[in-house]
């Protein structure tokens, strides 16, 4: 683990807790980065973030998905950072990450459950915030 973790905003942990999603199955689709964009440049909790960040948060999350105990880790330094206010809106954005390719996959899913668990977010809110992001990311198309 690295000596010094960097601390981060609440946009920051927000941003760490969409690209944990991304890279939860170690394949990072072009779709989920899209996803991840776009709720930074339109979502009001971003208005003043400083879009150069991302790279560096980024870069956090995957270093700390090689350490042994990162995922851990990373969740300390989300739970540091973020409001409790906002942890609902943290499970949402992941929950709109997994669901942006149309698709969920087993690592998807348990990295949803271990937000959920870390974030204690309530289970009845948890599936209406799964249902949304599902119904928002429907196809016409199977």
């Amino acid at each position: 683990m690295p000596d010094t973790l960097p601390s981060l905003s609440p946009q920051d942990a927000l941003i760490a807790v969409m690209v944990a999603v991304s890279a939860s199955d170690s394949n990072i689709r072009t779709s989920e980065l899209v996803a991840i964009e776009r709720t930074v440049n339109h979502m009001p909790v971003f208005a003043d973030y400083d879009i150069d960040r991302m790279r560096v948060v980024a870069q956090t999350v995957y270093s700390l998905f090689e350490e042994e105990e990162g995922i851990e880790a990373l969740f300390g330094l989300v739970r540091d950072a973020l409001p409790e206010k906002l942890f609902e809106t943290a499970y949402a954005l992941a929950c709109d990450v997994a669901a942006a390719d149309g698709r969920l996959y087993q690592a998807e899913l348990r990295m949803l459950e271990e937000i959920r668990g870390e974030l204690a977010v309530d289970r009845l809110h948890a599936a209406a915030i799964e249902w949304s992001a599902r119904v928002r990311h429907m196809r016409l198309q199977a």
